[in-house]
């Protein structure tokens, strides 16, 4: 059969949208199979099946592609926050019920590789820049979220981040299997409500 035979199977070459879709699930395969370390864009490239000039299009660099995949997590989380939130009671406890749920969810959903991918972020200013952006997006929803039970007051930055750091452990000890994911979305529920109380005396 000649290759120009209209009735030969051709393989249907991806939209760069695809294509980079492709990229990035093969890279958090990567990470969560042989570690973050491993993951470079020649080796990506080797995983997807695709040529190393592909991969280099789509991100560059591995800094490049190690912020895509902090986006990509960053993006899902936020989706699956949104989705527990407006399912969720307009209180406090439905509230910071759903910010600590999903923010573990999502956490879990990832697995171990979120963590060696954060630890990488922090490795230059650079994709730290990105890290610090995305928290306070994360933090200024809270805020907003959660104001109207703080009795007027605004409910102050160091309490947010007190917030995100008890978040970022508990959701990471869940994924490795040091404590359960119950045991962390009730710690990070109560960390919430605390704050909001103490946010409200002040």
């Amino acid at each position: 059969m000649s290759s120009l035979d209209p009735e030969r199977p051709r393989r249907q070459r991806l939209t760069r949208e695809d294509r980079q879709r492709q990229l990035i699930e093969t890279a958090w395969r990567i990470v969560g199979e042989e570690g973050t370390d491993a993951l470079t864009l020649g080796r990506l490239a080797e995983r997807a099946g695709v040529a190393k000039p592909v991969a280099y299009s789509h991100f560059a660099t591995r800094s490049g592609l190690l912020i895509a995949l902090y986006r990509d997590f960053d993006a899902r989380e936020y989706a699956i926050m949104e989705a527990a939130l407006d399912g969720s009671e307009a209180t406090l406890t439905g509230k910071a019920g759903a910010i600590a749920s999903s923010y573990v969810d999502c956490v879990l959903t990832q697995g171990r590789e979120i963590p060696g991918v954060v630890a990488a972020l922090a490795g230059s200013p650079e994709l730290a820049a990105v890290k610090r952006d995305c928290d306070l997006i994360f933090l200024e929803r809270c805020r907003a979220l959660l104001a109207p039970f703080a009795n007027g007051r605004t409910i102050p930055t160091a309490g947010l981040r007190a917030m995100l750091g008890a978040a970022e452990a508990l959701s990471h000890a869940a994924a490795t299997g040091e404590i359960d994911a119950d045991e962390a979305k009730r710690e990070l529920f109560e960390t919430i409500t605390a704050m909001v109380a103490r946010s409200a005396k002040d």
